[in-house]
């Protein structure tokens, strides 16, 4: 079957890029050598006065665009996608070998994992933060994970990460992601971000309330090592010689009804 005549196709909606367009479609010659004035003409097939048979109106228009994009994507999603651990030696690099056992989870939806790094970075600065796994994987088309997993990059926290904090130039961050959003507690500033990498790095500060949730099921994530991780979420603290400290936080999703 020709994949553009598969259900869900829509001839108009696949013709035409917009309204305008497609209103231009049913203007001819005679019609702007008589009205001379494209915006007219537009309006008159609009109206059904000129034009090839019924004329959609505008809103139905984009209703059927938007569905047919919605087909167009469902359609892409099924397409099986290659991970981008498949076929790397990860041997020795206990963090990598714990990303690719969650990689297919995390990217079908059914696992959400956060990943706390604290290492030197390539000017040998002290940095931490949290990484949203989904995120980084779909970033650079996962080109950049690819990398990473055949060990061609680190993976390394950066400011356009979830948080991310440097220990000599204070630099901290806070960004919401495709999965997670930041707890009210990081409305009040950025302050609590370099209090929560103190308490993974010596646990000497009391950091309750700082957390993050899930946009998929609304669960909050308590990052706080001394706390439960919060329901459907489990914290593993990785043994590896690769960085200072990993922890992995995984959060299994469940969409509201």
């Amino acid at each position: 079957m020709d994949p553009d005549k598969a259900p869900g196709y829509d001839p108009i909606a696949e013709e035409f890029e917009t309204y305008e367009d497609y209103l231009d479609s049913q203007i001819n010659g005679t019609d702007m050598y008589y009205l001379e004035n494209i915006e007219l003409a537009r309006q008159l097939v609009e109206l059904g006065i000129r034009g090839n048979g019924e004329v959609i109106k505008r809103e139905e228009f984009e209703q059927r665009k938007a569905a047919a994009e919605a087909v167009r994507e469902a359609r892409l999603n099924r397409k099986p996608k290659k991970l981008a651990s498949q076929g790397k030696d990860l041997t020795g690099c206990p963090l990598l070998q714990a990303l690719r056992d969650r990689e297919e989870a995390v990217r079908n939806g059914k696992l959400c994992t956060i990943i706390f790094i604290r290492d030197r970075n390539a000017r040998g600065q002290e940095v931490s933060g949290y990484i949203d796994y989904g995120h980084r994987l779909a970033a650079d088309g996962g080109g950049g994970m690819e990398a990473i997993f055949a060990r061609k990059k680190r993976l390394m926290p950066r400011p356009t990460d979830l948080s991310f904090y440097n220990w000599e130039t204070h630099l901290a961050t806070a960004n919401p992601t495709p999965n997670f959003q930041a707890g009210p507690c990081w409305c009040k500033g950025l302050l609590m971000l370099s209090l929560l990498a103190v308490a993974q790095r010596v646990m000497a500060e009391d950091v309750h309330g700082v957390m993050f949730k899930s946009k998929r099921d609304r669960k909050v994530i308590d990052v706080d090592p001394r706390s439960p991780p919060g329901d459907n979420s489990s914290r593993s603290e990785l043994a590896t010689d690769e960085y200072t400290q990993v922890v992995l936080y995984d959060h299994v999703t469940r969409r509201r009804a």
